[in-house]
């Protein structure tokens, strides 16, 4: 495959950035879109250019860090196959899980960086996203006794309650939901922490503030408001639901009421 690639390239958080175009031929569609990357930073270091920086690690769509806009959504298209037109979806993969079969010889793909007020951009396609760290920090968390560990089975979880936590405990924290939503909000992340821990007996003892702060640190971290367009839970490649954040508004209520 021969492919035209349009590259966000910025130097640094302080720099003036702009699209750069690229060619790479040569391109298997058994590639992940990474080792597509991979193979254009190597021609680039051949010929004496800076590669392009992004981000990645596990590459098993497990950690959330391969956070890329490929032609306008949030970790590109699903992996179906661009001839099957009748089914061609998006929003249902991370970037590293993205094979090059998704896209047609002689494309032109742009690929930028998430673009939200609280994610400032590092380095290329590379942003800042430690602003989701911080609202774990303000209430992603139990109280945990010191001593030694109880018995597995020590707090029964009803089966409604584990599927609740663990539907929503498989967020990666990639960030998708932000970059997807038109007003840079961070509900549907957010909402997955809080309903994670809210779900389950041993999250009960910080229930009552653990929305608050968590909805609080949010609000200050510079994220946009929710007007419900639905396009984070579009993007969010692990599919955590749109109620979500329905849910955790309503925990929020009743911690407000409670609280005064």
């Amino acid at each position: 495959m021969r492919l035209t690639l349009r590259i966000w390239r910025q130097r640094n958080a302080a720099a003036d950035g702009a699209m750069s175009t690229y060619e790479v031929d040569g391109i298997s569609p058994d590639m992940s879109f990474l080792e597509m990357l991979d193979t254009l930073n190597e021609e680039l270091l051949l010929n004496g250019d800076d590669p392009v920086a992004f981000d990645h690690d596990c590459r098993e769509g497990i950690c959330g860090a391969c956070s890329l806009v490929i032609n306008g959504e949030a970790h590109g298209p699903n992996g179906v196959s661009p001839a099957r037109t009748d089914s061609r979806a998006w929003g249902s993969t991370t970037t590293c899980q993205l094979h090059m079969r998704s896209f047609r010889d002689g494309d032109t793909i742009d690929i930028e960086p998430w673009r939200a007020a609280a994610f400032p951009v590092v380095r290329d396609l590379v942003v800042d996203r430690s602003a989701l760290d911080r609202i774990i920090q303000a209430g992603g968390y139990v109280t945990v006794p010191t001593g030694s560990a109880p018995e597995a089975h020590a707090t029964p979880v009803p089966k409604p309650a584990a599927d609740a936590a663990f539907e929503h405990a498989e967020c990666i924290g990639c960030g998708a939901c932000v970059a997807a939503c038109p007003n840079g909000a961070a509900m549907l992340f957010t909402s997955a922490k809080v309903n994670h821990l809210n779900a389950l007996p041993q999250g009960a003892p910080e229930r009552g503030t653990r929305v608050l702060d968590m909805v609080a640190r949010m609000d200050d971290e510079g994220f946009g408001g929710c007007t419900l367009t639905g396009e984070c839970a579009t993007a969010c490649p692990k599919g955590i639901p749109l109620f979500s954040i329905t849910a955790m508004n309503r925990e929020f209520l009743r911690a407000a009421r409670k609280g005064r």
